[in-house]
């Protein structure tokens, strides 16, 4: 496995997104270097508030601490994706049905153990979910 610093294959642009939030940046390059490596056809969008995942669809996102809960961690990576189900875990902090039978779930990464086997099987579902949409 390769180093979760691989901040040579970022794009400038993915590198400022973290300037504030420094501590974010290997978080971010692990669960990026997971995604790449998983799906050769990722495209990534920077946008002013988070980093989005897409195949032909938005799959995933990742986002700093910008708006948090009282009861959440000071500093954690935001990591959004959809599904056609509520996925009930005790590691997604919030779910939501914005339209019907198309749940988004956020979950808080605070240490590089947390973006192991389940997360990463939670994002492949949402991968595969996506590229069902109509």
């Amino acid at each position: 496995m390769g180093d979760p610093m691989e901040q040579e294959t970022m794009t400038a642009e993915e590198l400022l997104f973290w300037d504030n939030w420094p501590g974010l940046l290997p978080l971010y390059a692990q669960l990026r270097n997971s995604l790449a490596r998983a799906y050769p056809d990722l495209r990534i969008k920077v946008s002013k508030s988070q980093i989005s995942f897409y195949n032909h669809r938005l799959f995933a996102m990742a986002s700093p601490p910008v708006r948090r809960r009282r009861d959440w961690p000071k500093t954690f990576l935001l990591v959004t994706f959809g599904l056609p189900e509520r996925l009930e875990h005790p590691r997604v902090a919030v779910s939501t049905e914005p339209y019907p039978n198309r749940w988004t779930h956020h979950v808080l990464v605070e240490r590089p153990e947390d973006m192991d086997a389940t997360l990463l099987s939670w994002l492949d579902a949402a991968y595969r979910f996506s590229e069902q949409k109509r």
